[in-house]
C-alpha cells in the first residue's frame, strides 16, 4: 500500500509532528513499507495455531502476587483540596 503525500501530512498533523519538505518522502516510503509488511502478515495462514501465553514452550509468565502494598490515603489527599464533595474533587468550571 503506497501512501500519498496528503496522507502523510494528515498523519503528521494527527501525531502533532512538524515535517519539513525533505522528510515527507522518507516517511512516505517507510510507512508504506510498514503497511505492506502488515498486509503480508495478515495473509499468513494461522488456522489451527493456538495462542501462546509465552513464546518459549514450557515457560510461563512470572506474576507477582496481587496484594495491596500501599495504604488508602484518599482522606489525607482530599484534606488538602479546596473543595471536596462525596469523595470527589470539585473544580471550577472552565468551559462557558
Amino acid at each position: 500500500m503506497s501512501l500519498t503525500r496528503e496522507q502523510i501530512e494528515s498523519i503528521a498533523h494527527l501525531a502533532r509532528l512538524e515535517l519539513n519538505v525533505t522528510e515527507i518522502p522518507v516517511y512516505q516510503e517507510s510507512l508504506s513499507r510498514i503497511l505492506d509488511f502488515v498486509g503480508e502478515l495478515e495473509r499468513a495462514d494461522t488456522s489451527g495455531i493456538e495462542p501462546m501465553s509465552h513464546p518459549l514452550p514450557g515457560l510461563s509468565q512470572r506474576l507477582r502476587p496481587d496484594v495491596v502494598t500501599e495504604e488508602d490515603r484518599r482522606e489525607l489527599y482530599q484534606a488538602n483540596a479546596p473543595r471536596v464533595e462525596a469523595g470527589l474533587y470539585i473544580v471550577p468550571k472552565v468551559i462557558e
